[in-house]
């Protein structure tokens, strides 16, 4: 039998709270959809491969087999025309959640969403209104080739009438997505293809989590990293990586893009005095520019240092793995930032 003091030194395992339990971010998104389902008999799924196959990710596994194919809809290969179904199931009272297999087809429906949906509502003078959820997937690292690797989740934050999440954890895309589904707006809801086995702890109960209001997921004193979706997770293992060296960063996701937590970075900026902004979208016109605007107007004067961006190189994302990992920041590329930002290059 060991002795106290031998019991007292053994490393602690951390229990989940009570009526937590840890899943991965595709459970969490498809137990999402399946609560809101079995909630409200007009919510639907359409899309390519949704019911049968439960979407090339298998998040959409059993959805059909529970509620049937009248409520989970395999779509002819047309993203103009099954997006275009949705936006009028969506006027005509019914509240459908879109799949675009890859975030990159969205230009195939960009019509519909951007001409459509974002301005029916105002078109009409408030008599109409497109509650509709569109779900795709961003990043790259999968040697998926330029045409299913892209994070445009920029063009969409752009448009008036539109709301944009970016899950980063499990617990954020349960959340979020049901705040998505039974928000009356039309919603562009982006998960990183990568981050589906990412595991967390998320309750049992009901919850939802409030559009334009930013996660502060780890705090600091030196440095402010404001990251989005799996650039979460880099900004992270960047934070761990500089209290080894000394430099307390404090990382912020805003969870949407549209509407944004102006004031939670504004005053995180106003703490720190210094700031970089992470975002796996290309940088050129993207997140990153209009988050660091943000911040360098609402804390200028608090500033030590010009807010630092990182995003994707502006080229078409390569299919050659050791090019393809050259394209997207790092958390090496944060640390060594961070570290010329503090004055410790």
């Amino acid at each position: 039998m060991p002795s106290a003091s031998s019991a007292a030194s053994a490393p602690q395992v951390p229990q989940a709270p009570e009526g937590w339990r840890e899943i991965t971010l595709g459970q969490a998104i498809r137990e999402a959809l399946a609560e809101e389902m079995r909630r409200d008999p007009r919510i639907l799924l359409l899309g390519e491969d949704v019911a049968e196959a439960g979407n090339p990710f298998k998040v959409l596994s059993g959805l059909v087999e529970e509620f049937g194919p009248e409520r989970v809809i395999d779509t002819p290969i047309s993203e103009a025309g099954f997006t275009g179904i949705g936006v009028g199931l969506a006027m005509t009272g019914m509240r459908p959640v879109v799949d675009i297999m890859f975030g990159d087809f969205l230009t195939l429906a960009m019509d519909q969403i951007v001409n459509q949906a974002a301005k029916v509502h105002y078109m009409s003078g408030g008599k109409l209104k497109v509650p509709l959820v569109v779900r795709t997937t961003l990043g790259a690292t999968r040697r998926s080739a330029a045409q299913h690797s892209q994070s445009l989740h920029a063009w969409f934050s752009h448009i008036p009438g539109l709301k944009v999440v970016l899950p980063s954890t499990p617990y954020d895309a349960k959340g979020l997505l049901k705040t998505a589904i039974r928000d009356d707006n039309p919603v562009l809801f982006f998960e990183d293809k990568m981050m589906y086995q990412l595991k967390g702890l998320v309750p049992e109960g009901e919850y939802t989590i409030p559009f334009g209001v930013a996660d502060i997921k780890r705090e600091g004193s030196d440095l402010t990293i404001v990251a989005t979706s799996s650039m979460v997770q880099v900004a992270l293992a960047a934070a761990t990586e500089l209290e080894q060296l000394g430099i307390s960063a404090e990382v912020i996701d805003p969870r949407t893009t549209s509407p944004l937590d102006k004031q939670t970075l504004i005053e995180s900026a106003k703490k720190t005095s210094r700031v970089i902004v992470v975002d796996e979208g290309y940088q050129s016109y993207g997140v990153t520019a209009e988050i660091a605007a943000v911040i360098s107007e609402g804390a200028f004067y608090y500033l030590d240092a010009p807010v630092k961006r990182l995003g994707a190189l502006d080229v078409p994302v390569p299919f050659s793995p050791v090019l393809e990992d050259l394209t997207v920041p790092t958390p090496a590329a944060v640390v060594e930032m961070a570290k010329t930002l503090c004055g410790r290059a």
